[in-house]
């Protein structure tokens, strides 16, 4: 294992609130933005599969001081090092950021010599057996984080999940997405998660009823997308409103969407061209601030930012809806 570490600059609902809200306080002393990152490459020996990560990790945390973690899955093709833009601002926030790389669906992908067998490669990173590794990669990675030696910096019951197009699939099969195989429901789910961050969530291919599938999430969630969100790869094509049928079948009834007019797929990654400069720098800092509130308001119970959110960014939006409650 190497590592390698570089810093850079109700009543009783309401009491909890205030105590989450005072574990998230920066100490005076604290720069806002402080924050380690640090790279670990481990390996799970039962499956013989390498599970590289980076750790976004707030400076001033301490095992008196633990804080909530994001856990991040990558799109098809991605990395540990990818969605920066996330995991620095919410460690900036008081959220530690752990960026999970799955073997076989990550970015060595593109070292395929020619067309026919990246597609090749592609189709087999699609597969069912591979999105089922992701979401044991996930819980190997939270495992080896919570039982090493940052696990005290750590809040283990104030963690959520989030991903990014396939890793959008991952987060919503740990957070309790069931599907069936042979008559018999295959269940993921990560007992650990309290919340479920979905960008671009592509509907489970060759499943017909979303509601089917993702009636058994038991999180809330928050779902963003842009009206322009469309894969389109050889044999695979999905447009915006499959995002929207992600959101429709969730079953846990509290749930928010945001819709960004333009918004298209590869935006919500470290890319700064797709969808034109100034409206990608724009979704962006508008993703960065509504994934926080969507965290505060998970692990302090306060909608107020949340809430107020689409009155900022009103200009950009093409739908809001929610915080749904239930």
């Amino acid at each position: 294992m190497t590592t390698n570490r570089r810093t850079f600059l109700t009543a009783s609902a309401t009491a909890l609130g205030l105590l989450a809200l005072g574990a998230l306080a920066r100490p005076a002393h604290a720069q806002p933005s402080a924050f380690s990152v640090i790279d670990r490459d481990w390996i799970d020996t039962r499956r013989a599969r390498q599970v590289p990560v980076r750790l976004f990790l707030p400076s001033w945390t301490s095992p008196d001081r633990p804080v909530p973690l994001v856990v991040f899955s990558h799109g098809l093709g991605g990395s540990r090092f990818g969605y920066r833009y996330l995991g620095s601002h919410w460690a900036s926030e008081g959220f530690a950021s752990l960026h999970v790389q799955h073997a076989g669906s990550d970015s060595s992908l593109w070292s395929a010599d020619g067309r026919l067998a990246l597609l090749m490669r592609m189709h087999q990173a699609a597969q069912e057996a591979e999105a089922i590794a992701r979401v044991r990669d996930l819980r190997f990675a939270l495992d080896q984080l919570l039982g090493g030696d940052i696990g005290r910096q750590i809040d283990g019951d104030r963690i959520i999940a989030a991903g990014h197009s396939y890793g959008a699939n991952t987060t919503l099969l740990a957070a309790g997405a069931r599907v069936e195989r042979q008559g018999s429901p295959v269940d993921l789910r990560e007992p650990r998660l309290r919340a479920a961050i979905v960008i671009s969530a592509p509907p489970f291919h060759g499943e017909s009823s979303p509601e089917r599938i993702l009636a058994a999430v038991g999180v809330p969630s928050l779902h963003i997308t842009g009206t322009d969100d469309v894969i389109r790869i050889p044999g695979y094509y999905s447009d915006a409103s499959d995002r929207v049928a992600v959101f429709n079948g969730v079953g846990h009834a509290r749930k928010t969407l945001a819709v960004f007019t333009g918004g298209v797929h590869s935006m919500f990654t470290d890319r700064t061209a797709p969808g034109g400069a100034q409206l990608n720098a724009q979704v962006k800092s508008a993703t960065q601030e509504l994934t926080t509130a969507f965290l505060r308001s998970v692990v302090t119970g306060d909608d107020s930012s949340l809430q107020a959110w689409p009155q900022r960014h009103g200009g950009i939006l093409s739908r809001f809806v929610g915080p749904v409650r239930g």
